[in-house]
This record gives C-alpha cells, structure tokens and sequence, in this order.
C-alpha cells in the first residue's frame, strides 16, 4: 500500500475501532468463554474453544459451545470433579481432526495441571520471559503431555520451539490477557498485553504482507517475530489489538 508509518498506524487504529466492539462476540469463538463469570470457567472455556478453532468460524463457534453442553455448562467443576464413566459422553465429539479421544484427554490434563501446576495462569506467568509468552507456550506443551497420553492429541497443542506460530494459543492469550474496553476480551491474567504475539493464519498473513508488515513468504515463527516487531512498533503496549484490524480485513472485507 506504501503508507508512512504514521498513516499505517492511523488505518489500522481505525479499523481496530471498527472491529472490536461488542458485536464481535456472538459469531466468534470468543463467545464461549463469554458464557462464563468464574475465573476458571473462562479460562478453561477459552482453552478448548481455541484448541479447535480452525475452519469455518460458524462451525468453531458451534461446536465450541457444544463442547461446554458436553461439560454440564461447568467446565471447571467437570474438569476437577469427573469421574471415568463420564468422560464417555465424550466419545462422539468430532471437530476436524480433533476428536472424543482428544477431548477426553484434554480433561484429564487440565485436571492434572489445575492439582499440580496451580492452574493455566500459573504455567504462563512463571515461563514467560521479560518480552515474551512464546517460551511459556513450549512449557505448557512439555506439562500438558507429562503424564499418560495418545500420541494423536500431541499435534492439538502448539510447540514454538518446533516452530509452531502456535495461532490457536496465542488467540487464546490475547482473549485472556488483553485489557479490553469493549468488553471482548477478558484481561483476567495478570501478564502484560505487550509481551504477546498476533495469531498468524492464513488470512491474518496475507493481510500483513499487503501492509508490509511481515516481508517473509511463509507463515513460520520467523513470520510471527517479525510480525510481532512491527506491530510492537505501532503500539508497544497493546500490540495484538491489531488482530482485530488484520483479521477484519481480511475476512469481512476481503483485503
């Protein structure tokens, strides 16, 4: 588009006002969390909800609620208080490639993270780095998987250290870290917004070539740093704001 930095930034602010707004909610994953007061509700909402959101954002959404039907509408108490027999109920839960097995397992270790790591927030807090939650993404993968499990469910949990840009995750932080004043996102964890990094899709990547944001080919984890850097650029506090402006190019306005 060959904007100055300045106009680049002005039209992407715009477009983030335009796209973060409460309207945004219903159709989008972020409305399964939405649900939920509680704490843990959301947080475990906001995990399973951005673990299988990719495809079709109807069907993410969908079945992302289906997934908390499933739960009892209390993912927290499930999650700490299930017993075997009702896991089964499990069994017929198909979402791509993420399937009743899958789920199954994904109780199991949220239980065990909840009884032994202090929760989801804690893992995050304790490995993220003064500029960084990506490290603290490859910790989550190494508890995640510490005790017994399908080999399968491995590929549903992101590992930047295998170079994943490890979209579905970094989503999720931004729903849970990023202080909001239109009440999209939630801004319950209590690590600062300017460490995260944009979810990098398909969409999100094409858009950011455009602007030339990102000037690599591929969307690899060399694509997200550099991502990240110019977006930190345009606003070192709150940077992943920009997720609403690239995706809303993008999907809404076929950029």
């Amino acid at each position: 588009m060959g904007l100055t930095k300045n106009e680049l930034k002005e039209f992407l602010d715009t477009k983030v006002n335009e796209f973060n707004t409460i309207e945004f909610i219903e159709p989008d994953p972020i409305s399964v969390p939405h649900r939920y007061t509680l704490k843990e509700d959301i947080e475990i909402a906001s995990f399973l909800a951005s673990t299988i959101a990719w495809g079709n954002r109807k069907m993410i959404t969908k079945n992302g609620h289906r997934m908390m039907d499933l739960l009892g509408n209390s993912p927290y108490d499930f999650v700490m208080s299930y017993e075997e027999h009702q896991l089964e109920r499990l069994e017929g839960f198909v979402h791509r490639t993420f399937n009743g097995e899958d789920f199954k397992y994904f109780i199991k270790a949220l239980n065990h993270i909840y009884r032994n790591h202090g929760g989801l927030e804690s893992i995050f807090i304790k490995h993220q780095t003064k500029d960084s939650v990506q490290p603290a993404i490859h910790a989550l993968n190494q508890i995640f998987f510490e005790i017994e499990h399908p080999h399968r469910t491995r590929k549903h949990v992101a590992d930047p250290n295998k170079g994943s840009v490890s979209k579905r995750i970094n989503m999720n932080l931004r729903w849970l870290c990023r202080k909001d004043n239109t009440g999209v996102d939630f801004g319950i964890w209590d690590i600062s917004p300017s460490k995260l990094s944009c979810p990098l899709d398909l969409h999100s990547g094409n858009v950011a070539r455009k602007l030339g944001l990102i000037s690599r080919p591929q969307n690899d984890i060399k694509a997200l740093i550099e991502l990240d850097s110019n977006l930190r650029e345009l606003d070192p506090i709150d940077p992943v704001k920009y997720d609403f402006a690239l995706f809303g190019l993008g999907i809404f306005e076929g950029f």
